[in-house]
């Protein structure tokens, strides 16, 4: 984990989403964060001493939302046609019946919902992170920088974050778009990885807008959950939410290929102030 001295830090942001909006100077109390999301080894030791049962396990019939591309251009105000729930699939068996995590021990756990998330960060002694901590630890000490490392998306010619790169959601530069390992791209400035695209994570915040993000189709609850940091799957076409003051909104019980999580803890208060 990384130490998150406290502070007035600047969130949000004017020049994207609605749900962005405004920016405002907010008091964040001291915190610690994993370095990166929680992986499938993780996870993996997590299910082998508790016997936990994943959300999507314990549907009926068992199983969670894969993406699949499209033969081409779509409507992209309609999810649903590049999101598939395909029976058996599950944390174990990401792409489906016959896949498996072997070789993917160190990606992103996914088809996680927050219930999942928050039983882990419990067994581990403790909490998912709310969202005005996740962002300000994505932020990397960069006040109202837009992305993660600074204000230009690709610094350099270099891609910063694993984002889909191509046209959004029938062809990409990479021929099986998907999750990447923790730690394949840079870290920000407190040194965390993955901050930005890989997977959503879940925060313990509710989400209190309207959802203006089709980045998953999720189910009829009424009740939302925010997530933030974007995914492999966030273009700049559909869905530019490859930025720390970026947010979406999912009921809780939502699980997918491209959501998981990492987690938090309370800075010990002799800790809990900048220098």
């Amino acid at each position: 984990m990384v130490a998150i001295p406290g502070g007035v830090f600047h969130l949000g942001s004017d020049d994207h989403y609605p749900e962005e909006r405004p920016v405002r100077a907010v008091e964040v109390p001291g915190f610690a964060i994993d370095i990166g999301p929680v992986t499938n080894a993780a996870f993996a030791r997590f299910v082998g001493e508790t016997g936990w049962v994943t959300t999507a396990e314990q549907l009926d019939p068992p199983g969670s939302a894969v993406f699949v591309m499209t033969p081409g251009a779509v409507d992209l105000s309609r999810p649903e046609q590049w999101w598939r729930f395909v029976d058996g699939t599950a944390w174990h068996c990401p792409r489906g019946p016959g896949s498996s995590i072997a070789g993917r021990e160190d990606h992103p756990v996914v088809h996680i919902s927050c219930e999942d998330a928050r039983a882990y960060c419990a067994w581990v002694g403790k909490r998912l992170p709310n969202a005005r901590e996740w962002e300000v630890a994505a932020r990397g000490g960069l006040d109202q920088a837009d992305y993660a490392w600074g204000d230009s998306l690709v610094p350099g010619g270099r891609l910063m974050a694993n984002i889909w790169r191509g046209a959004f959601p029938w062809w990409s530069e990479d021929p099986a778009p998907g999750t990447t390992a923790v730690g394949a791209y840079p870290a920000n400035g407190y040194g965390l990885f993955d901050m930005i695209g890989n997977v959503w994570e879940w925060t313990s915040d509710p989400f209190d807008r309207t959802p203006t993000c089709g980045c998953s189709q999720g189910t009829a609850s009424a009740v939302r959950q925010t997530l933030k940091g974007g995914s492999y799957l966030c273009a700049g076409e559909y869905c530019a939410r490859y930025r720390p003051a970026a947010r979406t909104g999912l009921p809780p019980e939502t699980s997918t290929g491209h959501i998981g999580f990492r987690c938090a803890q309370d800075l010990p208060s002799s800790l809990d102030e900048a220098p």
